[in-house]
C-alpha cells in the first residue's frame, strides 16, 4: 500500500446531539441534513478549497492546505447554521462542533488520512461547545495575526488518548467572532461578505406555450446551474434552493444578501410558433448593477439538443464575465492573494498582444508562488508560455512548450479533472509531434466539460496534422456550435483557413482568414495564413501588406520558424506545409 507523510490542516466538524435529533424525528432531521450538505455544507467546503475526506454520519473530516481557509470554512459554517437556526425552538436545531488543527497526516493510497493530525481534531471538536470551534495552539498560531478572532484561550487540555496536554482555544461564533475585514472595508467581517464566483442561477421566466414549455425551461436552468458549478472556485447556489424564488418579484441587494451570493443570472425564454427567444442578465447582486446581457433567438428542434445549445452558448458566454467581474474586483485589493493574481492574470490575458501575455504570465507566476495548489494559475502561466513561444515566436519555442508540459502535468496529478490542465496538455501534445495524444487528452477535456469549443477545434488541429484535413471541418463546426462566434470565432475561423488550405481550397481560406483577422487583430497566425492564401491565389501586392502587418506583431517569425515549428511528420501534411511555406517566401517574409 503507498502511503505519504505530510502537513496539512484538518477539520473535523459533528453535530450535537444527533441520536436524540434522529429519535424524534428521523426522517425530518435527515431531510434537513441532506440540505444543509447540499446548500450550505459541501459549496462551503468548496468555496474554501477543503477536500472531505471522509463522511461520519452526522459530520465529516475535511483537509485544506491552509488553516486560514479552514478557520473560514468552519466560521461560514457556523454562521449558516445560527441563521438557519433562527427561531426554531431549541430541541429542533441543528448545531455544530468543530474541531481544527494543524499537523502531521499519513494519506493511503485511497486517499484517506491518519495519524495525530487526524486524532487531535476529533479530540478537539469532542470538547467544543454547541456552535464552537477549537483550534490547537498549532492552528492558532497560524491565523492568530490575519483573523481578528474573539477566542478564549482554554489553557494547556488533556484530550482523550493524546499522550501530551495541547493548549487549546475556543472560538464562539455567536459571541461574535469574525474574520479580519479587508482594508478597503473594514467595517464588515470577512465572513458576512460572499465569497468570490458567488452565483445564483434563478429559474429562467417561461413565456408561453403552457407546462411543457415551461418543463423546457426548467431544465434550461438546471443544466446551467450543473455547468456553472463546474467553474473552478465558483460556488453556485444549489437547485433546490433557487427554485424557492420561482416566479417571485426579488430584490437583487436583498437577494444576494439572503444567499450571501455575488452575481444573480435571470433570465426568460419564450417560444413563438418554432422559434424560441433567449434573454438572459447577469447583475451584481452587492449593487445591483447589471454586468452582461443577452438575447438571442433560435429554432426549436429536439429539445435535449436545443436545451444543451442553449445552456452552452450561456455558459461559455458567462464564464468570461464572471471572471472580469471578479477582476475588476482583485484590482482594489492592496494584498492581492493567489486567486485575485489568478483574476487579473486572466484579465490582462484577455487583451491579447505580447506585452499583455507576458505581463499574465508574471500574474500567473506570483499566484503560484503563493500558493503552489493552484491549479488554474499553473494552467495559466503554461498557456501564456505556449503563446509566446509556439503563435508568437518571442521565447524559445521548444523550451517554453517543455515548461508548460511539466507545469500541466503537474497541475493534472494536482487536479485530475481540470479541463483546462487536459485541454492545453492536448495543445502542447500536438505542437510537439504528438497528435494522437493530443486527441485523447482534448477527449478528456471535453469529457469534463461538454460547453468547451476549443477541445473540438483542436482535435480538428490534430486531424490536419496527421494529414487527414478533410476531416478536419466537423470537428471545427462542433466548436463553432458550442462557443459564440463572437467570442471565440477568430479561432475556429482561423482552424478552418488552415484546414482549407492544407486541402488546396485557397480562394475558401483567404475569406476564413479574413473573418478571422477581422475578428481579433492580434493573433499573427491568422495574418501569415492569410498572407501565404493570398500569394498562392495571385493577390501578392495584399499578401506583402498582410505579411508586414503579421511582422508587426511577432517580428522574430520566418520562413526558418515556420518549417522548425512543425507539428507532425506525416507526409500528406508535410507536402502542404511547404506549399504553405512557398506562399509565405512570395510575401517577402525573411528566410531565417
Amino acid at each position: 500500500m503507498t502511503e505519504a507523510r505530510k502537513l496539512a490542516a484538518i477539520l473535523v466538524s459533528d453535530i450535537v446531539g444527533f441520536s436524540r435529533l434522529a429519535g424524534a424525528d428521523e426522517d425530518r432531521i435527515l431531510a434537513r441534513m441532506r440540505t444543509l450538505r447540499s446548500d450550505l455544507i459541501d459549496p462551503t467546503i468548496s468555496v474554501n478549497r477543503g477536500r472531505v475526506v471522509k463522511r461520519t454520519g452526522d459530520g465529516s473530516i475535511v483537509e485544506f492546505r491552509s488553516v486560514v481557509d479552514a478557520v473560514r470554512c468552519a466560521i461560514e459554517m457556523q454562521q449558516g447554521l445560527v441563521e438557519r437556526n433562527a427561531g426554531l425552538p431549541p430541541e429542533r436545531r441543528i448545531e455544530f462542533r468543530v474541531g481544527i488543527h494543524l499537523g502531521d497526516v499519513v494519506e493511503e493510497s485511497d486517499g484517506d488520512l491518519m495519524g495525530d493530525g487526524v486524532n487531535i481534531a476529533a479530540r478537539l471538536e469532542g470538547i467544543a461547545k454547541p456552535g464552537a470551534i477549537c483550534l490547537s495552539e498549532d492552528a492558532y498560531r497560524q491565523v492568530k495575526g490575519r483573523l481578528d478572532l474573539t477566542v478564549s484561550d482554554l489553557g494547556q487540555t488533556e484530550l482523550k488518548n493524546i499522550a501530551e496536554p495541547i493548549r487549546v482555544y475556543s472560538l464562539e461564533v455567536g459571541a461574535g467572532a469574525q474574520a479580519s475585514p479587508p482594508p478597503a472595508a473594514a467595517a464588515a467581517p470577512v465572513a458576512a461578505q460572499p465569497p468570490r464566483l458567488s452565483l445564483v442561477v434563478l429559474p429562467f421566466a417561461s413565456l408561453g406555450a403552457g407546462p411543457e414549455h415551461e418543463h423546457f425551461v426548467d431544465g434550461v436552468t438546471e443544466s446551467l446551474t450543473t455547468d456553472l458549478s463546474q467553474i473552478t472556485n465558483a460556488f453556485v447556489v444549489a437547485r433546490n434552493t433557487a427554485f424557492a424564488y420561482k416566479g417571485k418579484h426579488v430584490d437583487a441587494t436583498q437577494l444576494g444578501r439572503e444567499l450571501k451570493v455575488r452575481y444573480i443570472l435571470e433570465g426568460s425564454i419564450q417560444r413563438g410558433g418554432s422559434r424560441l427567444r433567449v434573454n438572459a442578465q447577469l447583475i451584481d447582486a452587492t449593487i445591483g448593477a447589471h454586468l452582461w446581457a443577452d438575447r438571442f433567438d433560435k429554432p426549436m428542434a429536439d429539445p435535449f439538443d436545443t436545451q444543451d445549445e442553449i445552456v452552452s452558448r450561456l455558459a461559455n458566454q458567462l464564464r468570461p464575465e464572471l471572471m472580469a467581474a471578479e477582476a475588476r474586483r482583485a484590482e482594489h485589493e492592496e494584498n492581492p492573494d493567489s486567486v485575485d493574481l489568478y483574476f487579473l492574470g486572466l484579465q490582462v490575458f484577455g487583451k491579447g498582444g505580447v506585452d499583455n501575455i507576458r505581463r499574465a504570465r508574471e500574474l500567473f507566476e506570483r499566484a503560484v508562488a503563493l500558493d503552489p495548489g493552484n491549479v488554474d494559475a499553473l494552467v495559466g502561466a503554461a498557456r501564456a508560455g505556449v503563446i509566446l513561444g509556439a503563435i508568437y515566436g518571442f521565447d524559445d519555442r521548444a523550451s517554453t512548450l517543455a515548461e508548460a508540459e511539466t507545469l500541466l502535468i503537474k497541475g493534472i496529478s494536482l487536479a485530475p479533472r481540470n479541463f483546462w490542465a487536459h485541454l492545453w496538455l492536448g495543445f502542447v501534445f500536438i505542437h510537439t509531434n504528438r497528435a494522437q495524444r493530443g486527441i485523447g487528452e482534448l477527449e478528456q477535456a471535453a469529457s469534463l466539460n461538454r460547453n468547451l469549443g476549443a477541445a473540438h477545434a483542436w482535435i480538428g488541429l490534430a486531424k490536419i496534422v496527421m494529414g487527414r484535413a478533410e476531416e478536419a471541418e466537423a470537428h471545427i463546426n462542433e466548436a463553432f456550435r458550442l462557443a459564440p462566434a463572437e467570442s471565440f470565432g477568430f479561432m475556429w475561423w482561423h482552424l478552418l483557413g488552415v484546414a482549407k488550405l492544407h486541402l488546396g481550397a485557397d480562394e475558401e481560406a483567404v475569406a476564413l482568414f479574413r473573418r478571422s483577422i477581422d475578428t481579433n487583430r492580434n493573433y499573427p497566425l491568422s495574418q501569415f495564413y492569410s498572407a501565404a492564401a493570398l500569394a498562392l491565389v495571385g493577390r501578392l501586392d495584399e499578401a506583402r501588406a498582410e505579411a508586414k502587418s503579421a511582422l508587426a506583431l511577432a517580428p522574430n517569425y520566418s520562413i526558418a520558424r515556420f518549417r522548425n515549428a512543425r507539428e507532425g511528420d506525416n507526409p500528406v501534411f508535410l507536402r502542404q506545409r511547404e506549399r504553405i511555406a512557398e506562399g509565405l517566401r512570395k510575401t517577402g517574409i525573411p528566410e531565417e
